[in-house]
């Protein structure tokens, strides 16, 4: 089942064929309890961890925070493009 792409030997999860990868993408975090999910109980911890991985990037690289406009342009980049995408899955389906 080795696959190949570019010359590098895929290993692991990327040399299952696509819908073995779904099986296991779907299961998600299904095998840690509710009550083992730190952020789920704590909602504190969640919040102090986004503000610690927050002031881990320099601020002049903060360019959302920084510049509304730019922000605004990749959020709808975004849109744009996941609306293609469910558009090409339909037309596909």
């Amino acid at each position: 089942m080795t696959q190949e792409r570019s010359g590098v030997a895929l290993r692991g999860f990327a040399s299952m064929d696509a819908s073995k990868q779904r099986e296991i993408a779907r299961k998600g975090g299904a095998n840690v309890p509710h009550e083992k999910r730190s952020f789920a109980q704590d909602r504190a911890l969640a919040a102090d961890a986004g503000r610690k991985g927050g002031r881990a990037v320099a601020p002049q690289a903060r360019s959302f925070s920084a510049n509304r406009d730019l922000a605004s342009e990749a959020g709808r980049k975004g849109g744009r493009a996941a609306q293609s995408e469910r558009r090409r899955r339909l037309r596909e389906a």
